[in-house]
């Protein structure tokens, strides 16, 4: 006996069934979340010690990152306190090839290494002496015990294991194929789907555990997420279904192939102008060959494929944007990467992807603050932009008619506010536990199921389980903010800062703009709106996120090397 004749047998089966699952869902979220939530947010994050730095007075300073700025200022990585040294006034950089390397950033003292001035940047050994301002300074490796001791801190930080929340997301996972097939029919495709996105999930587990790696807590949250974008799918396009499940397969390898690209700090600054020509192709080939759909033209047809480039432009454009720390003092290369966002900027608006366009801005200030940390330059950028609006509205005025109804969508509920009027009735009509998986009605609505996603949350899983989704997306953001202060390199500290503000960013218009609180600009629930192109994405930013990860064997992002704890001979 299949599904359809239980239920014709016993017709109070279904309903019974909705009305239990209804309250579980909520429950089992929280038990899958709330271990990988513990963990991301609770680990104190030991840093790691390269070296030491001895001064006058013969106090030593940790060096805890591969690049370290020397200066007065109190934000700089080892803080001098005497009056002749600068604000910014040294670097001391660690390369792929373990050796060492100081830079004069400009300082009116000067910088001595072993008596000679250094002009620019020179090469440094373990046990030679730095002169900052006149201020001596040695270089020493760390002592045995003190990395014995800073080792079994980091062993202590190990991560909580996510076998239990695997589990309960299984369960999760089964219950909701079952109140999909309840729901919309009794077909193998749902089935079929979810045991396939359940098989893909167990076997990236095992296999990185064989590698002996831990600390899955952001692949968990990625999971739970691609569940209910599965789930979503499943009631809105069924069709789909086994598109999106090759999406998400897609992006776990876009994930772990970049993730082991960036293992390797020096391939990934040889590639960076690479990446950001990249990008400005995939927004140059959309502008010539793209499809126009819902207002904007950012789509291209392969076959019964369609690709939205400027989703995949993200991680192209971050990756570009983020900068090791030498390269930072470089202002050619700021006025480049303001070029190279002049261009991506421009591409979309030409392509009327304003949502888009606007998430490109806000990702280059975040990088471009972290780059320069200059208030002054960023207001004039800021100043410019909303300038180069105006004139942008000036010769195109029915932009603005797009963003007429919004904070007026109930005046306006037949025309400019159809889609939010509907998402929020719908949300309003789930109630805090929903109506259950494919028992709703806002799948009929145009973009329900991409732009409107939030709604059909609210609507079929319930208000907790659509705020335990946003949660999710800003878990991930406070980690990534957390993670970066014991951070490697500068290039993953701004990589990540990057992609975590990208991905609230675009949660915040997905949801605001859906319940009419923001205009409404077409962009997507990041892991959650169906889409593949938007999919992959998602699971690509992830990557940089993964990649600030230093916990003891949580991350296979990041090469481990170690700095001799005796100096050569």
């Amino acid at each position: 006996m299949n599904l359809s004749d239980l239920l014709a047998a016993y017709p109070d089966l279904g309903p019974w069934y909705t009305a239990f699952a209804r309250f579980l869902f909520p429950l089992l979220a929280g038990a899958i979340l709330w271990r990988a939530v513990r963990s991301l947010l609770r680990i104190p994050h030991t840093p790691e010690s390269w070296g030491q730095l001895s001064l006058p007075n013969g106090t030593s300073i940790p060096l805890t990152h591969w690049e370290n700025i020397l200066g007065r200022s109190r934000s700089a990585d080892v803080c001098l306190g005497y009056p002749s040294v600068s604000r910014q006034h040294a670097a001391l950089c660690r390369g792929e090839d373990e050796q060492w390397t100081l830079y004069d950033l400009g300082s009116k003292g000067g910088v001595l290494l072993n008596g000679e001035k250094v002009e620019g940047s020179a090469s440094i050994q373990l046990g030679d002496t730095i002169q900052l301002g006149g201020v001596p300074l040695i270089f020493l490796p760390q002592t045995v015990a003190e990395r014995e001791e800073l080792e079994e801190k980091r062993r202590a930080e190990r991560p909580a294991a996510m076998w239990p929340s695997f589990l309960w997301l299984t369960v999760f996972q089964l219950l909701a194929c079952t109140q999909l097939m309840i729901a919309t029919g009794d077909s193998l495709v749902i089935p079929l789907a979810f045991l396939g996105l359940t098989g893909v999930m167990w076997l990236y587990a095992v296999a990185l555990r064989l590698a002996r790696c831990v600390g899955f807590e952001m692949e968990t949250i990625a999971f739970f997420l691609s569940t209910l974008s599965l789930s979503v799918t499943a009631s809105s396009a069924p069709g789909s279904l086994f598109k999106q499940l090759l999406a998400i397969i897609l992006g776990l390898i876009l994930f772990l192939t970049l993730g082991l690209f960036l293992r390797d700090l020096g391939r990934v600054q040889r590639n960076r102008w690479t990446m950001a020509a990249l990008a400005i192709g995939l927004l140059a080939v959309t502008l010539v060959l793209g499809n126009r759909k819902y207002g904007a033209v950012n789509w291209i047809s392969l076959g019964p494929l369609s690709l939205q480039p400027s989703e995949l432009a993200k991680i192209c454009y971050i990756f570009a944007g983020a900068a090791t720390l030498e390269r930072l003092f470089h202002r050619r290369n700021l006025t480049l990467f303001i070029v190279l966002t002049g261009l991506c900027i421009g591409f979309l608006g030409l392509m009327s992807d304003f949502g888009t366009a606007s998430i490109f801005f806000v990702t280059f200030l975040v990088i471009a603050y972290l780059r320069s940390g200059d208030f002054a330059t960023l207001s004039l950028i800021c100043g410019g932009a909303v300038f180069g609006a105006g004139i942008l509205l000036k010769f195109k005025p029915y932009i603005l008619s797009r963003f007429a109804s919004w904070g007026h969508a109930w005046e306006n509920a037949s025309t400019g506010g159809y889609q939010q009027t509907r998402t929020m009735s719908a949300a309003a009509s789930g109630g805090l536990l929903g109506m259950g998986g494919g028992e709703g009605w806002l799948h009929r609505v145009p973009a329900a199921d991409t732009d409107l996603v939030f709604g059909m949350l609210c609507e079929e899983w319930g208000l907790l389980i659509a705020l335990l989704a946003v949660g999710s997306i800003v878990t991930l953001a406070f980690f990534t903010v957390r993670a970066c202060r014991v951070g490697r390199s500068s290039f993953y500290t701004i990589a990540a800062c990057a992609a975590g503000s990208l991905l609230v960013f675009q949660t915040s218009l997905n949801v605001f703009g859906s319940v009419d609180l923001l205009p409404l600009t077409g962009v997507t629930f990041p892991f959650v709106s169906n889409g593949g192109s938007a999919m992959m994405s998602a699971w690509g930013l992830l990557a940089f996120l993964k990649a600030t990860d230093t916990r003891e064997h949580a991350s296979f992002a990041i090469r481990r090397q170690k700095l001799r704890s005796t100096p050569p001979d």
